[in-house]
Formats: C-alpha cells, structure tokens, sequence
C-alpha cells in the first residue's frame, strides 16, 4: 500500500530538483502524477523516470505565471482523471543576486511572478477544482528565506514570505471545506537554483548545522508526508526542513 494509491496529484516545477524528486517519489506511492513545468522536455524525463519505476505519470507545460496556463492545467487534470486531490505548488527562480538598492524592477516583477503569483494561481484554480470534488492537499513550496533575511535576495525573500502567508490565509479560509495547505521551508538544497547562485554569494552563505546541502529527496519526503494522510492534523504551517539553519 502506497501512501497516496489512487491520489491524483499535480507538481509543477517538476522537471528538476525538488519537483522531480517530489513525482517520482509520489508516483512511487501509488499516485497518478501531471508532471507539470514550463520545461516540457524536463518535465518529460520526469515521466520516463516514474514510468521505469513503474509509476503513473504524463507531463504538461505550464507557465505558472498565466493565469489561462493554469486554469487549463487544473481543467485538464480534472477531466482526464476527475478530480485533483493533492497540488504541490513547487516552481520557483531565484533570479538575480542583489541587494535591495541594486536589485532591478524587472528582476523583482520577474521573481514574483513565479514564486509567488505562480502559487496564487495554483491555488485560486486547485482550491475550486477540489471544493468541487469534496477536498484535498495543497503543498507549497516556501523557503528558510521567507523566515530570515538575506542581503543578496531581497525580491526571493520576499516573495517566500509572502508563499508562507498565503499558505496560511488558505488553510483558515478552506478547512471547513476539507481542504488542508501547508508549506515547505527548506534550506539550502542541492537543486539548479543553487547551482545558479554566484559563487562569491554561495561562500557567503551560513552553514547550516548539519554541515551539508540537502538532497532533493529528503525535501520530497516531506512533501509526501504533507500529501499524505499522516499529516492529517496539520494545515497552516511552515514545515521547516533546513538542516538546523535556522536554529542558529
């Protein structure tokens, strides 16, 4: 028995790092996953890993940033499979690496509109597709630096903070409605993202207790247990998963 069998479960930004780890690590328990990522190629590797594990798995592009991509990735999910039970809300950039007085406009519009536009879509589309079929999970993904601040990120920073609280105006507006929404925190992690980051501002970075990076899988298993039904009890909160980086 896998601990989301026959869950119907949409990932974006799943052709890389934490959403990839994340399908796969669904599909392998049992859900049938839409691979979703603006990178359609990505997103179709994905799918031929799951499928090789013997997983269930189909790939959509989406751009988290239109809404009509959005609605009609939520739309399509729900009536090909119908219903939408479990939407990890996982795409995210980190941008460019500046301070708040260096940081250009087009660089904060451009971060916004993905990490924290593209969860408010999602959610605005997936919160009615599931009041329609009676509940389900929102997983989103946040970040430690939505909780801390960090003098090159201000634009990221921001908008994880902001994920964190949507996350959390969500889960009060729609328990009644069986609908639970939580957020991942996690810290630096082994992902494209942060492989991106300049090294003069990765060496600057903090280390986290644990003295390493995470692996993309450890965050997966978080989200899994946040889809799950041993998380039952839990909506409205940040799930920090940072190595003890914030315990400092």
């Amino acid at each position: 028995m896998g601990k989301l069998d026959d869950k119907i479960a949409i990932v974006t930004g799943a052709a890389s790092g934490i959403g990839r780890a994340s399908a796969l690590l669904f599909a392998a328990e049992g859900a049938t996953v839409v691979v979703a990522d603006v990178d359609l190629a990505g997103a179709e590797e994905t799918v031929r890993r799951a499928a090789a594990a013997g997983g269930r798995a189909h790939a959509r592009r989406v751009d988290v940033t239109d809404a009509e991509s959005v609605r009609a990735l939520i739309e399509l999910a729900v009536e090909q499979h119908g219903r939408l039970d479990v939407l990890f809300n996982n795409a995210g950039i980190g941008g460019d690496y500046a301070a708040l007085a260096d940081c250009s406009v087009e660089n904060f519009d451009r971060i916004v509109a993905v990490n924290l536009r593209g969860v408010f879509l999602g959610m605005k589309y997936g919160i009615q597709a599931m009041l329609d079929s009676g509940g389900g999970v929102i997983v989103n993904t946040a970040s430690v630096s939505g909780l801390v601040g960090a003098a090159a990120f201000p634009a990221y920073c921001a908008s994880k903070a902001g994920v964190i609280l949507l996350t959390k105006s969500a889960a009060v507006a729609y328990a009644k409605h069986n609908i639970r929404a939580n957020c991942i925190c996690p810290g630096v992690t082994d992902t494209p993202i942060l492989r991106m980051i300049p090294d003069e501002f990765r060496d600057s970075m903090r280390h986290h207790p644990l003295q390493r990076k995470a692996d993309p899988a450890e965050i997966a298993r978080m989200a899994l247990f946040l889809a799950s039904d041993d998380s039952s009890f839990a909506t409205g909160a940040e799930f920090v998963v940072d190595g003890g980086f914030t315990a400092q």
